[in-house]
């Protein structure tokens, strides 16, 4: 029996919200949100609840439904296995949402230095690399250290049109025919794209190159639950049948219409308050574990690319946001924390911890008689880190800085499932409290038409009126 199948160990493995320190019983009335102040969003939410029901029956919510889809996990399984035997490194090519999941499941679920050990110690699996930018120094130096004829490239864009991702193919395919010739070369290559349409479902069928699908209604940031994120991340050795049970165990918890009772709706009231309420234009996710620094990079695009928008849904200009920044606990308390606890008052903090590390490392007593040493003697990094957590949490408070924190029993793909779905769902809810759109991007699409125009591509000519066109003066250049 899998381990989310035992009801004990699936309730120990629970994620928890505790958001004390976001209530003005604890925190002061100037700085916190009050319990009435949730209760006045009570008929907001429940209507959105009725149209997330609406929508979600509809299939237009589709990242609500990948957890119950088993389908998508069994075919990931399935070409695993086949590649498995000779391929020694997956590489996807992707950028934004078609990257930031794969890396963070990387990061969270794998061993910190997954690509250095052996293929034994790998247990056979894939090592993973993300190729998420067209710096040319970078993606070549890439190229350099791979073995091509062990390698497997994924190349993701549901469009097929996305300019970064698909020059990173063109490059491939040529750098494939020229080393392992026209014959050989399709089995390196795995594309994950739109199931009906675009340049890259066109080329997947007409050269029969396998393939995996996104679904159109699916934007890449909430795309981490289907192909898109489950194919790295089995190939590279974790369980995504527990990833996607602990998305469906949130899921669950979140049928709910009363946001008391549902934690993506309370999450989502919380953040509508401190954004519009308590005006805290800076949302800032404090993970303290090095595995959850890439949970926080996926949902800091999440967050911004949702809730970043010109006009709301009755096409008033509002130019709302709440910008995320990550920062690593307890690293970055040498490097921000002066700003967070004396500096502007406009920023609401997330902490994530872990309940239980996978390793227990004990301090030793060598210095009993040396004051500044003998307190960390007989303790341990384990609670270390924990203190500066909670020292951090407090003391932000005291300065009139409101917090939520949640914890993760253990770092395994059951939590980080429900974190996932937790977030996803908590955005989409936050944006309609908002009045905007939280699935679109038109900002975003707008760069890419510009860039389309200046690369010269058919049909884009004109967009180059939507930037800025300027000539550059001498004298402010220096």
């Amino acid at each position: 029996m899998k381990r989310w199948s035992d009801p004990s160990w699936k309730q120990e493995m629970r994620i928890k919200i505790d958001f004390n320190l976001m209530m003005a019983q604890q925190i002061g009335k100037t700085f916190g949100v009050q319990d009435e102040d949730i209760d006045r969003l009570q008929p907001a939410i429940e209507e959105i609840h009725r149209w997330i029901e609406e929508e979600r029956e509809m299939g237009r919510l589709p990242f609500m439904t990948l957890p119950f889809d088993g389908t998508t996990a069994a075919r990931v399984k399935a070409y695993r296995k086949q590649i498995k035997p000779w391929a020694e490194n997956f590489v996807v090519l992707g950028i934004g949402g078609s990257a930031l999941g794969a890396k963070a499941l990387f990061s969270a679920l794998c061993h910190p230095y997954f690509n250095l050990l052996s293929r034994t110690m790998r247990k056979g699996f894939l090592r993973l690399f993300v190729a998420d930018n067209i710096d040319p120094d970078g993606f070549q130096s890439l190229l350099e250290i791979l073995e091509i004829r062990k390698t497997v490239f994924n190349v993701i864009s549901k469009s097929g049109g996305t300019a970064e991702t698909m020059s990173q193919f063109l490059f491939i395919r040529d750098l494939l025919k020229k080393k392992l010739g026209n014959r050989k070369e399709k089995q390196h290559l795995v594309i994950t794209t739109d199931p009906a349409s675009g340049v890259l479902r066109k080329i997947a069928e007409e050269e029969q190159i396998l393939s995996f699908e996104i679904h159109p209604f699916l934007g890449g940031r909430f795309s981490v639950l289907s192909a898109v994120g489950l194919l790295p991340a089995a190939c590279c050795g974790i369980d995504i049948e527990e990833l996607l049970a602990g998305a469906r165990d949130m899921a669950e918890r979140c049928r709910q219409p009363l946001p008391w009772e549902n934690p993506a709706y309370l999450c989502a009231a919380l953040s509508f308050l401190a954004y519009r309420q308590l005006k805290k234009s800076v949302r800032v996710v404090m993970p303290y574990a090095d595995g959850l620094k890439g949970m926080g990079d996926w949902f800091a695009q999440l967050w911004a690319e949702s809730l970043g928008k010109k006009f709301n849904l009755r096409g008033k200009e509002v130019w709302y946001g709440q910008t995320p920044v990550i920062a690593l606990g307890a690293t970055d308390q040498h490097s921000q924390l002066q700003l967070y606890m004396e500096g502007p008052g406009d920023k609401v903090f997330t902490f994530l911890g872990v309940e239980k590390f996978a390793a227990s490392l004990p301090l030793p007593k060598i210095y009993p008689k040396v004051e500044e040493l003998a307190y960390l003697g007989g303790q341990s990094f384990n609670r270390l880190i924990q203190a500066e957590m909670e020292a951090t949490r407090r003391t932000l408070a005291a300065n009139g800085r409101p917090s939520l924190f949640i914890t993760l029993p253990r770092i395994n793909p059951f939590t980080v499932g429900q974190l996932i779905f937790l977030w996803e769902l908590e955005t989409l809810v936050c944006g309609r409290l908002l009045g905007i759109n939280p699935l679109d991007q038109p900002g975003v699409e707008a760069g890419k038409r510009l860039t389309y125009s200046l690369m010269g591509r058919k049909g884009f000519e004109a967009e180059g009126e939507g930037g800025l066109s300027f000539k550059p003066l001498r004298k402010y250049i220096i």
